[in-house]
């Protein structure tokens, strides 16, 4: 691994069992649990990823280049940078929600930007998404995990263009794409607000007997409802206190 493991986050995977997509309740074939190895996976199988936290040059070569590598990628030296790593093994296409307490961590702290990765020869990671700053936080995010043939090829965050906090005066639209709330309203940052990050966890294309992932479809068909309205024991998350979008 590149990066340390932090003592400081309070990390915690919650599926929704009344979602999930598989029938039947299967034992994990995949052994392998570290987001820095290679895993070839089929449906309801643990699938281990971590998140690093870190400025967002630090992802890249060097400041001035195009080229982003993965966290596991030891030319980074994010073990040497400012940078802290939460780890995950969700089952292989359910919907799960991925929280971050923030209440002794704040991103912004770390270079305010994440990526979400796994493997190393079949290397994939995300874009850097913005975080947090000393003026903005974003608190919800999705993340889609897409496979071919149980191999993971990408993750890419999806966007909804802010239309989940559209005409709400208590969140600023961030380049069109991302709602934040004010820093300052945070709770130990100034404010009353709990600012935990919610990560809505989906998956897309085949396991490795070619069986289609269809979570990140179901959550197509879901974005009008609101998924942490699901979860009884985080009714007072950010998003429970403003309207419960997600």
């Amino acid at each position: 691994m590149a990066i340390r493991e932090p003592s400081s986050l309070l990390l915690f995977l919650l599926t929704l069992s009344a979602l999930s997509l598989s029938s039947e309740s299967r034992s994990d074939t995949n052994h392998v649990s570290s987001p820095c190895a290679d895993a070839k996976v089929q449906r309801s199988d643990g699938f281990s990823f971590g998140i690093a936290f870190a400025p967002r040059n630090s992802f890249f070569i060097n400041s001035s280049s195009s080229v982003q590598l993965s966290p596991c990628d030891r030319r980074l030296s994010l073990s040497s940078a400012n940078s802290q790593l939460a780890l995950f093994r969700p089952k292989v296409d359910e919907i799960s929600l991925l929280t971050i307490n923030t209440s002794n961590f704040f991103p912004d702290s770390y270079g305010g930007y994440m990526v979400a990765f796994a493997g190393r020869k079949y290397a994939a990671r995300s874009l850097p998404a913005f975080v947090a700053n000393s003026t903005f936080t974003v608190t919800s995010f999705t993340l889609v995990l897409e496979f071919k043939k149980g191999r993971l090829e990408n993750l890419y965050w999806k966007r909804d263009g802010c239309a989940s906090c559209s005409g709400n005066s208590n969140f600023v639209c961030l380049n069109n794409q991302d709602c934040a709330i004010r820093t300052n309203n945070c709770k130990n940052r100034g404010g009353s607000v709990d600012c935990s990050l919610g990560i809505q966890l989906t998956f897309s294309g085949t396991d490795k007997h070619e069986t289609v992932f269809n979570s990140w479809y179901e959550v197509k068909n879901l974005r009008q409802y609101s998924l942490y309205g699901l979860y009884s024991n985080l009714r007072n998350s950010l998003t429970s206190q403003y309207n419960k979008f997600f």
